[in-house]
């Protein structure tokens, strides 16, 4: 069987803010296919390394390779991030997922309303078109924004903490859309705090404390020694501290 293609590789990579390093030292790949969760202690560097792969933070230090463009990714950020107080309605916010397609302020033809419908049914919001966000509960909202991803069609998709507040039964559903992009050969990487759910539905994990601790099949990056390790690299973690130099070839 021949080597699958690689989605993102990362050669030294030192992410971080006003020269201050959040992740650094950061060296591996991530298969095309693969479903992956990016796993920490607070403060350990998740959500700038997915920031990093979507290009919104450039390197300090080292690259990060993409098996095609940016276009080909589509990012969830924290639910915090998003502004709902914008006057959106849920159907004019799962549209913006064809954006690529048919820009900001073009017309929606007829086969691409029937995909909006068809998402806004996948993720269980038929109905709700209308309704603005600033309406919606955390999970609704959630399944909302699933929706857009839905539209994007993209080969390779960025979760920052997906489940965040919101209910059992929402999560599920969601999960089971992340099951689907997997099993389409679709790279999926999502940042996660529930430990029991990267065991039960993520195969690969990489474990960062703003520097990787381990990385690889999920039982055995999340044992105690190392998350032990994690928690103990970012209680020692300068905050002053400037980047440490590495030679990439």
């Amino acid at each position: 069987m021949a080597t699958p293609l690689t989605n993102i590789r990362f050669d030294g990579v030192t992410l971080g803010y006003d020269r201050r390093p959040a992740v650094h030292h950061l060296d591996g790949e991530i298969p095309a296919g693969s479903l992956t969760a990016i796993v920490g202690p607070n403060g350990a560097g998740k959500s700038t390394l997915l920031k990093g792969i979507v290009g919104t933070l450039k390197p300090l230090e080292g690259r990060i390779r993409l098996n095609g463009s940016s276009s080909g990714i589509a990012y969830l950020p924290q639910a915090a991030e998003i502004d709902r107080s914008f006057p959106l309605s849920v159907y004019d916010l799962v549209a913006m997922g064809l954006w690529t397609r048919s820009g900001l302020f073009g017309g929606i033809p007829r086969e691409d309303r029937t995909r909006i419908e068809h998402a806004l049914a996948a993720v269980g919001l038929t109905g709700f078109e209308r309704r603005p966000i600033s309406t919606l509960s955390g999970g609704q909202m959630q399944r909302a924004l699933f929706a857009r991803l839905l539209l994007q069609d993209a080969p390779v998709i960025l979760l920052d903490e997906p489940f965040t507040a919101i209910d059992a039964k929402t999560t599920a559903d969601l999960l089971n859309i992340v099951r689907r992009w997997h099993a389409e050969a679709r790279t999926v990487v999502a940042v996660l705090h529930d430990l029991d759910m990267v065991k039960r539905v993520f195969p690969q994990t990489l474990l960062i404390a703003r520097e990787p601790v381990a990385w690889g099949d999920t039982l055995n990056v999340l044992s105690a020694e190392n998350l032990l390790k994690a928690r103990r690299m970012v209680e020692a973690h300068d905050p002053h501290a400037d980047v440490c130099h590495r030679n990439v070839a």
